[in-house]
């Protein structure tokens, strides 16, 4: 199975989105379709083997939209410049509409209401020269008309189709209006001067007027939710300066390949992702991090494509270009996440696809009740009118998306990835989050800080080599240090002759034909290996906070390796915060219960899994779930992957392992703990403003359908005029799109 994205021209409303992705999903081959209203993409899952994308793109163009060109950077440039052209096109159409609609509304309402003093030309009085006055007014309104030719074109083509759109009722509303006012021109022109009231032109255009406005602000706050994924492309240099056969040779960044080997001179932005092959430098990776304190860098670190480099000149070899730097994959991340749908959208999606049909027959019945009932012909017009107009799913479709769109491009701006609507909807719901201790609420970069042997005979830079030669084949991070100690000491290290980790407990190797276990309690017991004469100092070690390893030489106890490992400096802050937030707080590690329940101590954590090995991490987050917990999981490395996975959300950090990053539904690019409480601030900020949008969407839509039918003139009350039916559907889309722009000012 493979998933593309592809951008669609054309839409106008929610049950557009329904109709396109009925009609690929329908097609034979095709598994999965999603459309995004407020993007404007597809994202279609297909079987390469049984349907081709040009077959995909051919079916949406006959569904009535435009299928454009698949997703690329050449792609993202177009279609930026489209939507451009597009907020161009709707202001100039706004324009010329409004040009003839302020005087065809100015005639009408100064002819039909004398008290209102507007002085109006002799020769337009409609009471004199009714034909002359109904003639001008069609005059006026034909360009209008014009100007909002698409809601013709493609309303009417939906209907033809069986899926009636927002553009279908606007064109319904407004043909019926400007037929009727025809009409009454045949009527005047026989002679018949009384339908000289009758004229509904100024109606038709004010409904087109409003509603190109109201497009044209929607098109512009559309522009506006994005803008994260702007700033985020924007970073990218468009050249990169290569060197060849010792020249400098200026190339566009497109064309860099890897291997290559690239000059930056201070202040330029570094062009894609590679290693310091020579000199000397700060990088500011601000973009990145979020961290202001320029990183240093030397020969052999590793370079991000978009950051800046600060003083020195640097020379480094690229490892990753175009779609495959990081900047690149978070953009794509950034993307994916603003085109994903939250499960809470479903119920609009669903509402959405049946609202149009169900307008009509509510705007039909309503004219009809009303003519029957004694009304005039042209008390039951209006009525048809003002319901086919006031109604439209517009907000309703913008409602989630909108909001997903700005939630997870803030979150972008301080380093919080969110991967789907799904994972920034759910996040909210959190009550229990499980940390994992070493890299997560430790820094990760442990340091030997005791050794202990039994007897004299055996020295405590021969345990340290003996230990550190075990681990050298170990990637460990106890291990690591445990290495680094013994090169720090100048030690000379042996090679293994065998070597066996085991996960959770230690390892097993020997040495100079010499069998060493350095490892857990528990590993020792499994080797019949009696630990009790050195269990009292490393319980003793333990309760400081730091992890006790011990070492048996030839099936005897010989001595103990304490490493400690020193707690982030965010983590007590950040555990407080979520416990105050009412979050329950869990720290699961495979170290033993003492190391663990110290550190634990020092954070304030109340709930400890200690001694827990890799496989059954995941175990330990279902149980959690089987006590009816939301658990998210926050850890860092490959055996933290299967919990990741298991957890409600899986929540990884930057600095981790590539296989965190990908089994979790968050990355924390600054691997900063205080990100967590963040993460699920600007999830809640960003449900309860969905929340708000569906409210105002919906009880818009409650409320403005009986009164456009004419509710409030049966109980004494006013006719509710189409125009203001017109105005008032231009700002739900416009009020939704405005309330879910105010996340932009979200602050952690």
């Amino acid at each position: 199975m493979k998933q593309i994205t592809i951008p669609i021209q054309g839409m106008s409303c929610a049950a557009c989105t329904k109709r396109i992705e009925k009609v690929v999903s329908d097609l034979d081959g095709v598994t999965g379709a999603s459309v995004n209203f407020a993007t404007e993409k597809a994202t279609v899952t297909y079987n390469p083997e049984k349907i081709r994308i040009s077959e995909i793109k051919q079916a949406i163009s006959q569904a009535g939209y435009k299928a454009l060109e698949i997703e690329s950077q050449k792609a993202a440039d177009e279609d930026q410049k489209r939507k451009e052209q597009e907020i161009r096109t709707l202001r100039r159409k706004f324009l010329i509409s409004a040009f003839f609609t302020i005087p065809l509304l100015y005639l009408a309402m100064g002819s039909m209401l004398p008290w209102l003093h507007w002085p109006i030309p002799q020769g337009l009085f409609a009471m004199k020269y009714p034909l002359r006055y109904a003639l001008v007014q069609l005059a006026l309104v034909i360009p209008v008309l014009i100007a909002g030719n698409r809601f013709y074109t493609v309303g009417f083509k939906a209907i033809w189709q069986r899926s009636p759109n927002m553009d279908s009722l606007i064109a319904m509303g407004t043909s019926a209006a400007v037929f009727y006012s025809l009409y009454a021109i045949y009527k005047i022109a026989q002679g018949s001067l009384g339908h000289v009231e009758d004229l509904y032109f100024e109606t038709a255009g004010v409904i087109i007027t409003l509603i190109l406005l109201g497009k044209t602000l929607e098109a512009v706050s559309k522009g506006k939710t994005s803008e994260a994924i702007k700033k985020l492309i924007g970073l990218t240099p468009k050249t990169a300066v290569i060197l060849q056969n010792g020249r400098e040779i200026i190339i566009p960044v497109e064309e860099v390949e890897v291997g290559d080997i690239i000059l930056v001179k201070p202040g330029e932005r570094i062009p894609v992702d590679g290693i310091v092959q020579e000199g000397h430098s700060s990088v500011d990776e601000s973009m990145l991090t979020g961290e202001s304190i320029p990183v240093e860098k030397k020969a052999g670190d590793q370079l991000i494509g978009a950051t800046i480099n600060k003083y020195g000149s640097l020379t480094f070899q690229t490892t990753r270009v175009g779609s495959e730097t990081t900047l690149a994959q978070i953009i794509k991340l950034v993307e994916n996440a603003q085109g994903s749908k939250a499960p809470i959208a479903q119920m609009a999606d669903i509402v959405s696809g049946y609202f149009v049909p169900v307008v009509f027959a509510i705007a039909v019945l309503s004219a009809l009740a009303w003519y029957i009932a004694g009304q005039s012909a042209v008390f039951a017009l209006t009525v048809f009118i003002s319901v086919l107009v006031i109604a439209c799913p517009c907000a309703l479709g913008l409602a989630t998306p909108t909001a997903i769109m700005v939630g997870t491009g803030k979150g972008a701006e301080y380093g919080i990835l969110i991967k789907s609507g799904a994972a920034l909807e759910s996040t909210h719901k959190i009550d229990a989050i499980v940390f994992d201790k070493t890299g997560t609420i430790t820094e990760g970069i442990p340091e030997v800080t005791d050794l202990l042997t039994i007897t004299d005979t055996l020295s405590k830079d021969e345990l340290l080599r003996l230990a550190a030669s075990a681990e050298k084949e170990s990637e460990h991070p106890l291990g690591e240090a445990i290495v680094k100690a013994a090169e720090k000491a100048g030690l000379t290290l042996s090679k293994p002759e065998k070597f066996a980790a085991i996960p959770g407990k230690g390892i097993e190797t020997v040495l100079n034909n010499a069998h060493v276990i350095l490892g857990n309690r528990q590993l020792l017991l499994e080797h019949g290996i009696d630990p009790e004469q050195l269990e009292n100092e490393a319980d003793r070690l333990a309760a400081e906070g730091k992890t006790p390893m011990y070492l048996a030489l030839q099936e005897e106890i010989a001595g103990v390796i304490a490493v400690a490992d020193v707690i982030k400096k965010s983590s007590a802050k950040a555990i407080a915060k979520l416990q105050t937030m009412g979050i329950e707080v869990v720290m699961i590690t495979g170290d033993n219960e003492k190391t663990a329940e110290a550190i634990a101590r020092q954070v304030n954590i109340k709930r400890v899994l200690a001694e827990v090995l890799p496989q059954d991490k995941a175990e330990e987050v279902k149980k959690l779930q089987a006590e009816g917990r939301n658990v998210a999981m926050v850890g860092d490395g490959i055996n933290d992957a299967p919990a990741l996975a298991q957890a409600n959300i899986g929540i990884a950090l930057g600095s981790g392992t590539d296989v965190a990053m990908e089994s979790a539904d968050i990355v924390l690019m600054r691997s900063d703990l205080l990100d967590v409480p963040a993460t699920i601030q600007l999830s809640k900020s960003t449900i309860r403003n969905i929340k708000q949008n569906l409210f105002w969407a919906f009880g818009y839509n409650v409320a403005g359908i009986p009164l456009a039918a004419g509710l409030l003139y049966a109980f004494g009350g006013p006719l509710l005029n189409p125009m203001f039916s017109a105005a008032a559907m231009s700002l739900s889309s416009v009020s939704v799109l405005t309330n879910a722009l105010r996340l932009k000012s979200f602050k952690p």
